[in-house]
């Protein structure tokens, strides 16, 4: 089955996916996956047309132990390292990046003084110092770096996070070199008028929507409806997570990811266009399922599996 298609009016014609299952997806769940199978799972997502496909994390295993074998999936995967985003926390994670063939980084802060405290060991404005020189060492190699920004709509030990501190945190990100944001609404709080006024904000201080992506999750059921509000406002760029996997393991009120297929359903409703095979990437999600030993979080897996 496919949803019907009536195009939305005044909406992008064209959306890019950045899948995250494999790296924000996987580094939340219990179950212990070998690195064939997460090779298997990036593969099988490549070929279900997703563009861009964030491999792994190369953070110390203490901290993500799920991704420990970080190496050993790079390594297997190094006829598509070259497209194949990885999260590095420092330099030391950049170097083995850059040794495993990969061309395209994303490093990820906070918007919040506590969560920077909790997540990286460093106060808000101390996190800019770190990722100084993995932005810079990285633009000499010529890789991209994309900047995920994490609590942009609520945090669970501040409440409401202010529109300009969540666009100061951005601004810098993008003056150190980051050439894409993603803004995350890491709890699920976020509400449709809160993602149009945070993009407005953004937009007044000189960062296009061409500049910024979104990174929603669906703790509250509000992630189709926030990824609507972005759409209407020319956002193009949506993070997702095959299944719904995923959560973030240093807030306990993070559930899942909005889901890839819940997305795909509806742009591919309002006639925009994705590139990927709904029905291979939903057979994807039921063969990772079945690794896991438990049903897919996603709402259109749901319906056409039954």
């Amino acid at each position: 089955m496919a949803p019907h298609v009536v195009p939305g009016r005044e909406l992008p014609t064209h959306v890019t996916i950045y899948e995250v299952g494999p790296r924000d997806g996987l580094q939340n769940e219990d179950v212990a996956l070998t690195a064939e199978i997460k090779v298997e799972f990036i593969r099988r997502l490549l070929a279900a047309g997703l563009p861009i496909v964030e491999a792994t994390s190369f953070v110390h295993p203490r901290w993500v132990p799920q991704l420990a074998d970080a190496a050993e999936v790079m390594a297997q995967l190094s006829a598509e390292a070259e497209v194949l985003p990885v999260l590095v926390p420092n330099e030391r994670g950049l170097e083995r990046a850059v040794e495993l063939g990969v061309r395209h980084i994303a490093v990820f802060g906070s918007a919040t003084e506590t969560f920077a405290r909790r997540n990286l060991n460093r106060s808000l404005d101390e996190q800019f110092a770190m990722f100084e020189p993995v932005v810079t060492a990285a633009a000499d190699r010529g890789i991209s770096v994309r900047a995920y920004v994490s609590m942009c709509f609520g945090d669970p030990w501040e409440g409401g996070v202010p529109v300009e501190q969540v666009v100061a945190v951005g601004r810098r990100l993008v003056d150190l070199g980051a050439s894409q944001l993603s803004l995350g609404d890491t709890i699920g709080v976020g509400t449709p008028g809160q993602v149009t006024a945070l993009l407005d904000a953004f937009n007044a201080q000189g960062l296009p929507d061409s500049a910024l992506a979104m990174h929603f999750h669906d703790t509250y059921g509000q992630a189709l409806a926030n990824a609507y509000a972005a759409l209407q406002h020319g956002i193009t760029t949506f993070d997702a997570s095959a299944g719904g996997l995923g959560g973030c393991p240093y807030a306990e009120s993070a559930t899942g990811n909005l889901a890839t297929e819940d997305l795909v359903w509806m742009l591919h409703g309002l006639g925009i266009e994705t590139g990927v095979d709904l029905d291979a990437l939903v057979g994807t999600s039921r063969w990772m399922a079945g690794q896991l030993g438990r049903p897919a979080p996603s709402r259109v897996v749901a319906a056409l599996t039954k």
